[in-house]
This record gives C-alpha cells, structure tokens and sequence, in this order.
C-alpha cells in the first residue's frame, strides 16, 4: 500500500476537509489494482466510536467490498495479554480512591471534607491516569528536593501522593490507561524486532495523550505503517511552527502545538508531513486566514507582514455568519431557525459547542417543529426520569420532608405505577397539595395527613394517606454508615414509592425501557463494588450517588432527524456536514477554563512531566480551527449570560482583530458582512 521509506510515515489532511470520506477515499485509491482481499490485511486505528462508523459508513459510498479491520485506539487496553489482569472497574478505582481521600480528610482537618471529598478523589484518579498514560514513574515524588520550595500544604499532599501511587501502582490491579501503556510498550518492544508487515494505520488522533503518541511513533515506524492526521496546518511557515516552542516559550496552547510535540518525538519537521489526498477540497483562503489568526502571541506581529499576502478577505470569509446573541434564549432560538432552515434546504447541519445546556435550549426550539436532533452526547441519566426518582427519593433522608420535596415526588411520573391505578394517586396528590397550599403547611407531619384524609372518610383516601404518610417519616441518622446499607434501603424505599400504596399489579416503571435498564445497571454495579468505599452520612451519599448518575448516559432511542446533528467539540474533526454552527464562542464556555489539580502545583506538575493546564485549551482551539474551516460556518455567541457581561472566545476577537486591521484587503467589510448575515438571522428569530 505505501511505498519503502527509511523515515516514519506521516500523513495529514488540512483543517476543513471531511476526514473520514477523505481517508476513505485515500485507502481505496491506495488499494486500487490490489486483490480484493487485501483491504481485509489492513488494521485501522480509529480515536472515537462516532469516527469508527464515519468511516464505516463512508466505505458504503465505494461500493461492496471487504473492509479493513477498524479499532478503536482504546481498544488496546482489552487486548489479550495472560499475564495481564484486566483492568479495574473505573467505579472500583473511583470508590477506592474515595476511601484513601476519606481517611486523608478524617487525619487532616485542614483538608476539606464533606461532598468535597468525592471531588478530591476524582481530581486524584484523573492525576493517576495522566501519570499512567504519560508515563511517569512514581519514583519521580521519592525526589528529597520535590517540593521544598513549597508552600507546607503541597508538601502535605505530596506525601499523601507518594503513599497513593506506591499502593496502586502494583502489576495486578492496573487501571485502563496503566494496561494500555504496557500494551503499548509491549508492542514496540515485538515490533522492533519483528516489524508487523501488514498495513497498520492510526488515523483522526493528535498524539495528545503518551499512550497514544507513543502507539502512534510506533506504527509510523513500520514497514507498511502510517499516521493521518486531523485538522494540519499545511499553510503555516517553518518560522512559524519554531515559534510554537523556542526554549524559552511554549505555546501549548496553540491548536498546532501537538503535532510540533509529535513531530520532534520521530525527528521530523514540518515539511515532511505529506498530504494524505493531495485534490482534497478545502478552503485554502480561509485556511491561511484562520492560520495567521491563531498564530502565538509572541510572533502576532507577522500580521502586520503576512496580513497583505491574505488577498481579498471578503471572499475568504464569505461563507461565515458571525452571530451576537443579546442572551443564551435568543441565541438558542437563532440556532435553531438556521437548523430549521437548513433542513428545509436539504442540508446536513452540525452544532457543534461544549454548553450542553446550550444544547439543550436549541433541542427545545427544536421540537417546536418536530425535529430531533442527532446529539452524540446523548441524554445524562441524571436527567432522565429514574435518575431524576433515585435522587428524589435519597433526598428524603437528609433533613426531614418538605412540602414542595413532597408534592414533587408524589407528581413524579414514575411513583405509584405499580398499582394499577395512577389516576386516582394524581387525583389524591392534587387534593392533598390543595389542603397544604390552604393551610399553609410547610412540613406535613403524619398527623396533618391522616387526620386530613379521615376527614374525608374515604377508605381508599385514608390508606393512601398511611402510605404518603410513611414517605414522610423516612430519615435517616446522620451518621456513617456503610455504602452497602445505604444502598439496600435507598433501593427498598425507591421500589416502594414506585410501587404505590396498594399491593403491585404490575411492575412499576422505575426499571423499565432503556433509562432504567441502564439506572438497574448503574445500581448493581455500586452494589457490587460497594465494599472499596468509605462510610456516607445520608447528605454524603445523595451527593455521591448524583455524581454517579451524571457520568452515566443514556444514548438516543428516538427516531433522530438525518440532517441534524449536535457534536461535542471533539467531535470536530468528524466533518461531513454542509453547514458548522459553533456556538458558546465566550471565554470559560469555549475555550472552558482549565481543570484546576489540588495535588500538585504547577512547578510540581512540570518537574514530574506531566501536562500543563494550557494543554486543555491547545486541544480546544485545534477542535475550533477545524471546524471555523468549514465551507460555510457560523460563529456564535451571547452578549450577556445570567449573571454580567460575557467576553468573547479569544478565537472571535483574533479573527475580529485581523480583519478589522486589514481594510486594504477588505477585512473591514468582511467582518460587517459577517456581523450583517448574523443580525438577519436574530431579527428572524425575534
């Protein structure tokens, strides 16, 4: 398939173009006058499930034929290694970290505690999975001279560190990352002395994380290996890609910066990256705007040089919609007319934006017209109804039963549909809410309830008045008590309001459909790894299990509209799609802020080799810069969120500085028509 090279085999396609139609069409080009066996030889190394059935369903367009065998780089951590364990359950290694932070907090009292302490143990399990798939030997904390310029809270928890990774870092309890490291090395070691002959591509990831740059330098190497990548900056000069790390400054935080780090990891330069198709259709004009826009701080005085070469800008920015919402509402509603529009025009459309409650607001105005949008991020099961019940009833436990706590759960669509008989529970709620709203009653108590329903003298009233009255007295004691207790009588007393006052006729919908098979799934597998965790009070484990829920989501069953599609912003590089709406373009949104480490300082972070917090946004702005390179694209943003004054993504007022100081070329005039085709879209809206 690739022809001999005593150099590691690179391959990009530029940001803009529909990378899985392109490394499609670019494999069965490749392939062409080969037998028609040989694509079944080739193994292609894919970085998300959305890109492996792209891919899979762009193979459809080229006709009936064998396909390569398609993974996932993730996949390598499953791989069959005897002496390997599987790796831990990621509950398991969450619930015994937990128990490890618990007795930290119980030991140091200037350590926080409380639902804080889940927080710390997830920060922790994510700093041990980046030493994992980084590489960093534990040993790197056993330094005397660590941290001793440290402030005495630092060297506090480096100590805790350097305990944590000596007991989790044994060989039989790896965690996902640690076994797909040790894959990965292994398979280094076997392919340096008996190099796989069979094609082996790695297609659609950055390098950004160890494991896969290291599984990445590895293919690159072989006989018939190679690597495409996503999204690479073809138009920016060598002086430029020297300037993203000078020695003295590192600009992690450029989209480009990872393949720099990539390229020098197999003694490349730029200009050895070759294009994977060279007739791949991109928007080369917009491509060196955009380019020159996101160029590092330090050089962006090249503008004022290499603005002029640019040409006319109003022809390269023709197909972007700048949009500047006076609110989130208005800006979700002026979404959702240009998704309408599109499906009226018969044009696929992607919104692509981290804000998922973004999101949500446009699938609302959405369903106005009946369409359902493709999102990949799917539903959290904590907003659907059994996650929203399962919260509702730990709730209960806390500090005693409200009005509103109450009359909440009685309304919730899934308690009393065990018995047969829910409109006569409705009808009793409503009353019942009616005698609290008229008494003024702000804790019903069992004597309000019984005594209001004897008044009544209805016998189906009155034993649906114990049961209601039952609810109200469920509270625990706030003492800790064992994970497995807590979970026992959450479930009995969530089955029990699900059931309804009356025997069961049938089963209730608590575990029903797909949003409770998975919340039955979620809570078997807490029972089942209960025994890692520490004790919860009853406050402690409402927090924990909403923690939980949220990780957990629930993928789409209904019937999606073809032409509509949400994405999150890695995603991205999954192009395909006639129109790119970015949304949440505001600083904190898009690029969000970096995830804080309250282990490790910065200085200690760096020392050890492990990533900068600027990684975070590097990665964000290289999702941006593909997608702003789509052919037609809009960019948007609120003026003002629910609080003050939003500022715009430093991407937006890049592009809004280049252009507003090239009006030679019709920067100027760009922009006012970008501004212009966004204002006719919110007036629409309004």
């Amino acid at each position: 398939m690739f022809e001999h090279s005593d150099r590691p085999r690179l391959f990009a396609l530029p940001p803009g173009a529909d990378f899985p139609s392109e490394l499609v069409r670019g494999l069965v080009e490749r392939s062409r006058g080969d037998a028609p066996e040989a694509m079944g030889q080739v193994t292609l190394y894919l970085n998300t499930g959305r890109m492996l059935r792209a891919v899979r369903a762009a193979f459809d367009h080229h006709g009936a034929r064998i396909l390569p065998r398609l993974r996932l780089v993730t996949d390598l951590a499953l791989d069959p290694a005897p002496d390997l364990p599987l790796p831990v359950p990621p509950l398991h290694r969450r619930l015994e970290l937990m128990r490890l932070v618990a007795a930290l907090v119980q030991c140091r009292a200037e350590f926080t505690s409380g639902a804080a302490t889940i927080d710390l143990a997830d920060s922790l399990a994510r700093l041990l999975d980046e030493m994992q798939g980084e590489g960093v030997d534990p040993e790197v904390f056993e330094a005397p001279d660590f941290a001793e310029d440290h402030a005495r809270h630092w060297q506090q928890s480096l100590r805790f560190i350097r305990i944590v990774t000596r007991y989790l870092s044994a060989d039989d309890r790896p965690d996902a990352e640690g076994r797909r490291r040790k894959i990965v090395s292994r398979l280094e070691e076997v392919w340096r002395k008996a190099p796989a002959q069979d094609p082996i591509i790695v297609a659609g990831s950055t390098g950004s994380r160890g494991t896969t740059l290291a599984f990445m330098r590895a293919v690159a190497n072989l006989p018939q290996g190679a690597v495409v990548l996503p999204g690479y900056d073809f138009e920016m000069p060598e002086s430029a890609w020297n300037s993203l790390d000078s020695g003295i400054f590192r600009s992690e935080d450029h989209p480009q910066y990872r393949f720099l780090t990539l390229l020098r990891s197999m003694d490349l330069r730029p200009s050895d990256v070759a294009q994977w198709q060279v007739d791949t259709v991109s928007d080369r004009r917009r491509n060196r705007v955009l380019s020159l826009a996101l160029r590092p701080a330090p050089v962006t005085d090249r503008w004022l040089s290499d603005g002029p070469g640019l040409g006319d800008l109003s022809a390269a920015m023709r197909g972007v919609t700048a949009l500047e919402a006076a609110t989130p509402r208005e800006e979700a509603g002026a979404i959702a007319l240009i998704l309408r529009q599109a499906v009226e025009d018969g044009r696929r459309a992607a919104l692509i934006t981290p804000d998922r409650v973004l999101t949500r607001r446009v699938a609302a105005a959405l369903d106005r017209w009946g369409i359902v949008p493709d999102d990949s991020a799917g539903w959290p099961l904590i907003q659907s109804a059994p996650g929203r019940f399962l919260r509702q009833v730990a709730a209960l436990g806390q500090h005693g039963v409200s009005a509103e706590m109450l009359l909440a759960l009685l309304k919730h669509p899934i308690t009393a549909t065990g018995a047969g008989d829910r409109g006569r529970h409705l009808r009793f709620t409503r009353e019942l809410e009616l005698a609290v709203r008229r008494k003024g009653i702000a804790m019903p108590d069992r004597k309000f309830i019984t005594g209001w329903a004897r008044s009544a003298g209805d016998t189906a009233l009155i034993r649906w008045a114990e049961w209601v009255a039952d609810i109200v007295e469920l509270s625990d004691p706030m003492e800790k008590r064992p994970l497995s207790d807590l979970l026992q009588t959450h479930l009995m007393r969530a089955e029990r309001i699900a059931d309804g006052p009356d025997e069961p006729v049938t089963p209730s919908e608590l575990w029903r459909e797909a949003a409770g098979d998975l919340a039955h799934r979620v809570m078997q597998n807490l029972a089942s790894a209960a025994d890692e965790a520490p004790e919860f009070d009853a406050a402690d484990y409402a927090d924990f299990l909403a923690s939980v829920l949220a990780t957990e989501t629930l993928r789409q069953t209904q019937s999606a509209h073809p032409l509509v599609a949400i994405w999150g912003t890695l995603e991205a590089r999954v192009q395909g799609a006639d129109l790119v709406i970015l949304a949440g373009l505001n600083e904190g949104v898009w690029p969000g802020k970096p995830d804080p480490d309250p282990w490790l300082s910065r200085q200690m972070r760096q020392r050890a080799g492990l990533l900068s917090p600027e990684r975070q946004i590097g990665l964000a702005a290289h999702d941006f810069q593909q997608a702003a390179a789509a052919s037609n694209v809009v960019l948007s943003r609120a003026l003002r969120d629910d609080d003050a004054e939003t500022v715009p993504s430093r991407w937006m007022s890049r592009i809004d500085s280049l252009l507003s100081g090239l009006p030679q070329q019709g920067g100027q005039a760009a922009l006012q028509e970008m501004r212009a085709r966004g204002e006719a879209w919110l007036q629409l809206a309004r």
